[in-house]
Formats: structure tokens, sequence, C-alpha cells
């Protein structure tokens, strides 16, 4: 199985330096984690303080992977450094923090 996502969110101003820094050199244990969790073909894009979010997930359960990943302690960490950086849309699904957007194209 193999299911796309999109995902918006927006940077604080003063966090965008910051934010893309970090990402130039994300830890180890992070991207371990995150392929662990099935996740592939991970982008992040930036324009104008806001990010989109691609990664498809190839896993059997989502919520479980997910919920394995907030688990994980170095993931925790990264979370504290990179969360404050970042605002979330005004228009967001409850207990979301980035806003998943929903496809309505694709071509292979």
């Amino acid at each position: 199985m193999r299911k796309r996502f999109g995902q918006m969110i927006r940077l604080k101003s003063e966090g965008a330096s910051n934010y893309i820094q970090y990402h130039a050199e994300v830890w180890p244990g992070v991207l371990a984690k995150i392929k662990e969790c099935k996740l592939e073909n991970y982008s992040i894009y930036f324009k104008d303080n806001y990010l989109f979010a691609y990664f498809e997930y190839t896993g059997t359960d989502f919520e479980q992977d997910m919920a394995k990943m907030a688990a994980h302690e170095e993931t925790q960490r990264w979370w504290g450094v990179v969360k404050p950086l970042m605002e979330p849309m005004e228009n967001r699904e409850s207990g979301e923090f980035w806003s998943t957007m929903y496809e309505i194209f694709h071509l292979d």
C-alpha cells in the first residue's frame, strides 16, 4: 500500500532561517525513525514563510507508525527544537499541527 500526503504549515518569520538550517542537517536518529515508520519520498518545500511537505506512507497502520514516531525520544527532542519555529494554519483540523491537504490530481 502506498498513500501520498501533502501538508502545509506557516513558519514564524523570525524562525525561517533557523528552520531551514536545521533541515540542512537533520539528526540521523530522526531520519532513521522516519524510514522505520515507513515514510518515503519525504520532501519539504519553502515559499514566503509557508512550508509544504510531501511524503508517501508504505505501511499498513499509519496511526500506529505515527504513534511509534511520536514516542521516539530523539524525535521528541527534534520536535522541541523545530516546532516553536512554526505556526499552525488557522483552518487546520482539530488535533492537527501540520494541515493535511487533500489530493485532487495525480499522474504517474
